[in-house]
């Protein structure tokens, strides 16, 4: 069975032979697939938004009516 630590120490050998820019595409990769805390925050504060409008939904009409 292999593990985390056994994996990223494979991970590390491998990257030694490689050129700057082949690494500066290998970062930019990890990092887009690591999930981004601020967009988690959006989607928490966007769904909020959404359940209070549906909620007042029908004092939104009655305002926009008036």
């Amino acid at each position: 069975m292999t593990t985390t630590a056994t994996l990223k120490d494979k991970i590390l050998e491998e990257l030694d032979d490689l050129s700057a820019e082949t690494l500066t595409e290998i970062l930019a990769y990890v990092k887009s697939r690591k999930p981004s805390v601020e967009t988690a925050k959006d989607s928490a504060i966007w769904q909020a938004y959404q359940r209070s409008k549906q909620k007042r939904a029908e004092v939104y009409r009655r305002l926009a009516d008036s």
